[in-house]
């Protein structure tokens, strides 16, 4: 198992920040479902406790829709999502991999997630943000 590190990442403008503690070389889900498709968000899911919101809790917004489970919050500044409480993991975080800052990855394994069907696969990710 890869060694695990503080990754640090924020939004476009640099006035969200934070720092997620994750593995080096993490597994990142990719999601066909219609925001993430729009987005390209790929999905980096932490329990809550490994999740730290450093700077910019000021200026986020949020964005829910369908169940109002997931909590989309992004910088009302640039409109970056660097990271959001998702439905299928209410209890822990999703950290957008492309928002992270170089230097801490030392690789990526990527993992298709048929997000387009949620209500048959959301339950798979439930494990993702239990404390290690």
């Amino acid at each position: 198992m890869d060694d695990w590190v503080t990754h640090r990442g924020g939004c476009h403008c640099g006035r969200v920040r934070f720092e997620v503690r994750a593995p080096a070389h993490p597994r990142v889900l990719r999601c066909n479902c219609s925001i993430c498709r729009m987005t390209g968000f790929e999905h980096l899911i932490v329990p809550a406790a490994d999740f730290r919101l450093l700077q910019g809790q000021d200026v986020l917004s949020c964005y829910t829709f369908n169940t109002g489970v997931a909590r989309h919050l992004f910088c009302r500044i640039c409109g970056i999502k660097s990271f959001y409480v998702p439905r299928s993991n209410p209890d822990g975080w999703s950290v957008n991999l492309r928002c992270l800052d170089p230097g801490t990855l030392t690789g990526v394994d990527y993992e298709d997630f048929d997000g387009r069907n949620w209500e048959r696969a959301g339950h798979t990710l439930a494990a993702l943000s239990r404390p290690r």
